[in-house]
């Protein structure tokens, strides 16, 4: 189940990751379809300015061929008037009224001949200066086209290279969406499976628990039938204990509920430091801060052991302890691995106070800033004041299962209620500091330079300060609760001043074991017992028989010779018989043919076909007689002789069977010399594949780890430029509309001037 939880809780930080890069893809995707638009708009605008300039190139040419029309009237109204006035000067001699009326007509023609060049003048320089002036703003768009278009390509080539990185980091992530999918559907195989099992277990825990009952109830009748006395006198009941065991587990999960959130407080609070008043992607953190999040980095090896002592603690109440302030020893390991924590926290308070004494250094840090960067100083001095005197009480508690009398009944339930209290206090502390970042995380949003990184952060910080304070709450209340159970007269004798130390306690549970195993065994049918003056005589035998293990060993060493000796005699008196044996299957032989030969000499006249016979038996029985006169003869010269001989041929015997089992057991040992070896070898061969693979592995997890940074560097890098971006769009959006407003008012200008040029 345990590896069920962990692969959920991995499946569900997957999905959590996928669905932020997928907003992640869905902004860049926006952004990409932005940029396009844009892209197109400016490439609109650009067609807009060169009609535009078209447009004007149009009327320039038409003002320009209106002025050399202009001219030319003008030269021809030049030619008239001095025909005019050549005519005049003949007409002279005429009469006076009409020269008075040429004369006036002429002055009106001078008069208007002098305002049209004086016009065409003005129209000269206005021409000259717009034009000017046209080819100046011409020369600017111009250049600032280029720097457009660059820009433009430049963005284009970003906005490709992100797509096509974005495409191959979404194809991973189905990829993975997949595998997640198939492992997803194993899981929920494997949970059905759970499922069932748990029915199943559920259903035999019913069953035991109705034979358990049954039982109890058979056990209780025996009890109240049959055992004459209850001891009302034992404080140390079954009660007590299954109580001392439920509270021990509830303090348990909400001691893992903390210390999740403390883990996870440490782990982003070193994230925040390298993201802010400095991000470490863009630029070198402060050395004060590069310290801190090193002994940030530490937090897992002072929070962890304060679960693994506890669980140990857990443990160790079990229903056949007696769980007093005295026996609980594995309480001492869990207040070492708290003051070592406490002592972390007091080596990170500095470093903490000079953070956030740099934050409120940093250039956009306002006024509201710093006064909530130093209520938070504040509150961390508060936190870590109040674990020391957490560390303080649980020592005080912690102390009488090392050293007997050290503390009286009085003063431990005063050291409960002084705990309580501080549990409160812890409580009120973490609740302060976590309204303080709240109202800080809402400052820091207002500012215009945050990063989707520090509030995504900010976020998680948060997070785990709501749940250190709603896990602080749960202990302060469950202490609250259960106070009185600490501070009650359960943890030592009734009527008794002297507390109860780890031996008595032992003693006593070993007397409650042996009565309980007595009353159980009442039930049972006992075995015959041994008479008392037998078991004294038997008692006398093996002490009698154990006091000397030197003698034993002597005499069973004595017995062996005695036993190799027996053997040779035995093996020489066998040989005597054999011969014995042999001697008188001789005699009894000799004997026979003696017998077959009075036989045959005493019936002569047999029948012709019994002769044959009879020569040929009495031939084979002078030859038998011969070979046992002649062997006769010989056992009686070289008795000792053969006597000797057979004796060596036995051992010789005995001896090449000796060899024989000698050479077999050489060859088994040379065999298992040589598996030894080869199973030798291969167990090298087996340490350096494992070493291999453990440093495969070491490899493998430092390349994971070397992608992870890179893959954190690439988004942070991708956010800023996306950033960049964006700045860069705006001032673009911007130079745009000052060049459209530019652009107009040069139109409204030309516009103004074509409407006069035509009025005139």
């Amino acid at each position: 189940m345990a590896n069920v939880t962990d692969l959920q809780t991995k499946y569900s930080k997957l999905a959590q990751e996928y669905s932020k890069l997928r907003a992640q893809n869905q902004v860049l995707k926006k952004a990409v379809v932005d940029e396009q638009a844009s892209s197109a708009s400016l490439k609109e605008q650009l067609k807009q300015r060169d009609q535009s300039l078209r447009k004007q190139e149009q009327e320039m040419d038409s003002l320009s061929f209106r002025n050399q029309q202009l001219a030319k009237r003008v030269e021809l109204l030049q030619e008239e008037l001095a025909a005019s006035e050549a005519k005049g000067k003949k007409g002279k001699t005429k009469g006076d009224s009409p020269s008075q009326h040429g004369q006036q007509t002429q002055s009106v023609f001078d008069e208007d001949l002098q305002k049209k060049i004086e016009e065409n003048e003005r129209l000269h320089i206005q021409f000259y200066e717009a034009d000017e002036q046209h080819k100046r703003q011409e020369a600017e768009l111009r250049a600032q086209l280029d720097e457009l278009e660059k820009d433009s390509e430049q963005h284009q080539a970003v906005v490709d290279g992100l797509t096509t990185k974005y495409m191959a980091t979404i194809e991973r992530l189905q990829s993975d969406k997949a595998r997640l999918e198939v492992k997803a559907q194993t899981l929920e195989r494997e949970a059905k499976e759970c499922r069932m099992r748990t029915d199943e277990c559920q259903q035999q825990l019913r069953q035991c628990q109705s034979e358990l009952n049954k039982q109890v109830k058979q056990s209780s009748s025996v009890i109240q039938e049959k055992v004459p006395f209850n001891d009302t006198s034992e404080q140390f009941s079954l009660w007590i204990q299954l109580k001392a065991r439920d509270v021990a587990g509830q303090a348990l999960s909400f001691i893992q509920d903390l210390i999740a959130a403390l883990l996870n407080f440490h782990s982003y609070t070193e994230q925040r430091v390298h993201i802010y008043p400095r991000d470490s992607s863009i630029e070198p953190i402060s050395p004060l801060n590069q310290k801190f999040s090193q002994y940030l980095h530490e937090n897992a090896a002072y929070v962890r052991p304060l679960e693994d002592s506890f669980l140990q603690l857990h443990q160790s109440i079990t229903e056949d302890t007696v769980t007093v302030l005295e026996t609980v020893v594995k309480l001492k390991s869990f207040a070492d691995n708290f003051c070592s924590y406490t002592h972390f926290l007091q080596k990170i308070l500095p470093y903490q106070l000079k953070s956030l004494e740099e934050e409120c250094e940093a250039s956009l840090c306002t006024a509201a800033l710093t006064v909530k960067n130093q209520e938070l100083q504040t509150d961390m001095k508060r936190v870590t004041s109040v674990f020391e005197k957490l560390q303080n009480y649980i020592n005080l508690l912690a102390l009488p299962s090392v050293q007997q009398d050290a503390m009286p009944l009085s003063s431990t339930s005063a050291v409960f209620t002084q705990l309580a209290a501080c549990l409160h206090s812890l409580h009120d502390a973490i609740k302060e500091m976590s309204k303080h970042y709240n109202q800080k995380a809402g400052l820091e949003k207002e500012l215009p330079t945050i990063t989707q990184k520090l509030s995504t952060t900010t976020e998680c910080l948060l997070g785990s300060l709501g749940s250190l304070t709603s896990s602080t709450g749960k202990i302060a209340t469950f202490f609250s609760n259960n106070l009185d159970f600490f501070t009650s007269s359960g943890y030592s004798p009734r009527g008794s001043t002297v507390t109860l130390n780890p031996l008595q306690a032992e003693t006593m549970l070993a007397n409650k074991k042996k009565a309980a195993a007595y009353i159980h065994a009442i039930k049972k049918p006992r075995p015959q017992s041994v008479p008392h003056r037998e078991a004294l005589s038997n008692r006398r035998i093996l002490t009698s028989s154990t006091e000397s293990r030197e003698g034993l060993t002597q005499q069973v060493q004595q017995s062996q010779e005695k036993i190799a000796r027996l053997e040779q005699e035995k093996e020489h008196w066998l040989l005597e018989a054999q011969l014995g044996k042999v001697r008188l299957e001789k005699e009894n032989q000799r004997i026979g043919d003696l017998e077959a030969q009075l036989e045959a000499e005493a019936e002569p006249k047999a029948a012709v076909k019994e002769t044959t016979l009879c020569t040929s038996l009495v031939q084979s029985l002078e030859k038998k007689i011969l070979s046992n006169r002649m062997l006769c003869l010989c056992l009686q010269v070289g008795d000792e002789e053969s006597r000797e001989q057979l004796i060596k041929t036995h051992y010789m015997t005995r001896v090449g069977e000796l060899t024989t089992q000698l050479q077999i057991s050489d060859s088994k040992s040379v065999h298992f010399h040589s598996e030894c070896r080869a199973l030798a070898k291969r167990l090298a061969i087996a340490e350096k594949s494992r070493e291999t693979l453990s440093e495969e592995v070491k490899m493998a997890n430092q390349n994971i780890t070397r992608l992870q940074d890179e893959l954190t560097t690439t988004k942070r890098s991708y956010e800023d430029q996306l950033s960049m971006m964006s700045d860069h769009l705006c001032s673009m959006n911007e130079t745009l509309t000052k060049q459209r407003e530019e652009i107009d008012t040069l139109k409204l200008g030309n516009k103004g001037n074509a409407k006069k040029n035509k009025g005139r």
